[in-house]
């Protein structure tokens, strides 16, 4: 019962940022998920639909540098390779979606890795 209740406060902030965060193509949306062993990140472009580029902690560059994926350091390295990515498709800015999480830990982990990387949000 507890994890349906967690479940579903997630959806519902969920829901009420997407309300507010669109992503174009000048502009994509840097969406991120959490799961309890890894962590993802993707650019999409919701005016077209696509994904422009994706990482996470199953990728073979941080893979390959990390022992585990559940992590702040984990989360920082996907941080700095979706920012890698990005600059490489010519994307410089980004609308963070935090997809519900709590701005705090890994997901905030991540976003600072990015920016610091040269990722504009």
């Amino acid at each position: 019962m507890a994890v349906a209740a967690k479940f579903l406060a997630r959806v519902r902030r969920q829901t009420r940022v997407r309300r507010r965060v669109r992503g174009t193509d000048a502009r994509p949306r840097l969406c991120v998920f959490r799961s309890g062993k890894h962590i993802y990140a993707q650019v999409i472009s919701d005016e077209t639909g696509r994904t422009l580029a994706a990482a996470s902690t199953l990728s073979a560059a941080v893979r390959t540098e990390q022992q585990t994926g559940g992590n702040r350091d984990a989360a920082k390295r996907v941080g700095a390779l979706i920012a890698r990515l990005c600059q490489e498709r010519a994307i410089r800015a980004v609308v963070f979606d935090r997809n519900g999480f709590l701005y705090h830990g890994r997901i905030k982990a991540l976003a600072d890795a990015a920016r610091e990387a040269g990722l504009e949000f």
